[in-house]
């Protein structure tokens, strides 16, 4: 049994990992997963970080030993700082991005080349995030927005280095935001490691909760 810390990505909130979270639950495990203060427009990195290490003394005050760090997107930049932090396992990136040290959320767009990526592509909100959602769960992912505050957008990402933490990256094969190509030569470039890769789009949380899980599941064994 692992404690999964389920983090989430940019303008939303832990709504987004409702129907992962029963699903590790009956595998055995335990979910942890926090709102970050991502609407308020002067909270930071290491705000958000704060958020997601209170909710882990929160759970349980001596820190489980078992953790499992998960980040969905935007996450992937608060997920390795709470590895600095707290005694965690394993850090799994779900279709997230992946900061080098002193870079801002605002620049990693273009340092990394997404952007070249996904050029020529019209920006459509369902086409890009929930084009394989059900038209009933968008509808509730849309009334969960929360806004994104821009402090987080422009804070330097505070750590010097990626955690001493074994890592996987997990992507969606048709996820228009971060393609799995590209996707796969990032991981490559700044962590030296292989991704793994699953049916769905950017929401595999939404889109796939099961399979997700099971995978989840499947690294800690």
């Amino acid at each position: 049994m692992s404690t999964f810390v389920l983090i989430h990505g940019a303008n939303s909130s832990s709504w987004d990992w409702h129907l992962v979270a029963p699903e590790l639950r009956a595998l055995g495990h335990e979910v942890i997963a926090p709102d970050l203060p991502t609407g308020s427009p002067t909270a930071t990195l290491t705000d958000y970080t704060d958020a997601v290490v209170k909710g882990i003394e929160d759970h349980d005050p001596k820190v489980p030993d078992d953790l499992v760090v998960v980040a969905h997107s935007l996450g992937g930049f608060t997920a390795p700082l709470v590895c600095h932090r707290v005694p965690a396992r394993l850090l799994v990136l779900v279709n997230g991005m992946i900061p080098r040290p002193g870079e801002t959320v605002a620049d990693w767009w273009s340092n990394t080349g997404q952007s070249e990526a996904t050029a020529g592509t019209d920006y459509d909100e369902h086409e890009t995030f929930f084009h394989d959602v059900t038209p009933e769960l968008e509808a509730k992912a849309l009334a969960q927005v929360t806004g994104q505050g821009e402090a987080a957008m422009l804070q330097p990402w505070p750590a010097e280095s990626w955690p001493e933490v074994p890592t996987k990256h997990l992507v969606g094969r048709d996820d228009r935001l971060f393609p799995a190509v590209w996707a796969r030569g990032l991981a490559r470039q700044r962590l030296g490691i292989t991704t793994d890769e699953m049916d769905g789009g950017h929401y595999l949380a939404l889109s796939r909760p099961a399979e997700l899980a099971l995978r989840l599941d499947a690294y800690t064994h």
